[in-house]
């Protein structure tokens, strides 16, 4: 269900992945049609030695298969946030791609895609080559040593899907290991731990762009 935050205080995600503050999302049979036809600068930091509960978590991502649950509503959803994409100025042609690609990784992760979106456009600014200072890759800025941690040295964190998939299972982790604390969670993911900058910057980013209205 998306995830409609006005962020007063701390947020907490249910172990369903639903938000508090979620609405039920607005169908309409034009957005459908629509739908249809269309799919016819870095601040990550996260932390540099490995979180033994993240290896495991990505274990288990990287073995799942992925696909949308409800085709209808994730239509909807894309024709949505493309147009927000676009007007926005970001995904340098891919923005389709990743917009599909998120949802499929959020939902599988239980997380909002709205929430995802937020992250990676803090992490990114939805540039899939992103590559920070301190060495993190792609759209939700990955650390490369996570490849090794979990034996699978060949995988590309330049690749869309790769890189989602990672990003989603390490935040997910996050969001339980602080028990749906969201604000802890992200702190976490970006390895500013005490720290409310970073949160506050997703928050910002997520009320202000990709909430679904």
């Amino acid at each position: 269900m998306p995830c409609w935050l006005p962020f007063v205080g701390t947020c907490r995600i249910k172990p369903s992945g639903q938000c508090p503050y979620s609405r039920p999302p607005v169908r309409a049979g034009w957005l459908l049609a629509a739908a249809l036809t269309l799919c016819s600068a870095p601040g990550h930091t996260q932390p540099l030695e490995p979180d033994p509960g993240v290896r495991k978590a990505l274990m288990q991502a990287v073995a799942e298969a992925d696909s949308f649950d409800h085709r209808f509503d994730a239509e909807v959803w894309l024709l949505d946030m493309a147009t927000r994409l676009d007007a926005y100025g970001a995904g340098h042609g891919d923005g389709l791609t990743i917009l599909r690609m998120a949802h499929q990784e959020a939902s599988r992760a239980g997380l909002p895609p709205e929430l995802v979106l937020a992250v990676i456009d803090v992490e990114s600014r939805f540039d899939k080559f992103a590559i920070s200072h301190a060495g993190a890759l792609g759209l939700m800025q990955i650390m490369p040593f996570w490849l090794d941690e979990i034996g699978r040295p060949e995988d590309n964190l330049f690749n869309i899907g790769t890189n989602l998939r990672y990003g989603c299972a390490i935040l997910k982790h996050y969001l339980e290991r602080e028990r749906g604390d969201l604000n802890k969670a992200l702190a976490r993911y970006n390895g500013s731990v005490g720290k409310t900058w970073y949160p506050e910057r997703v928050l910002k980013a997520l009320s202000q762009r990709w909430y679904e209205r």
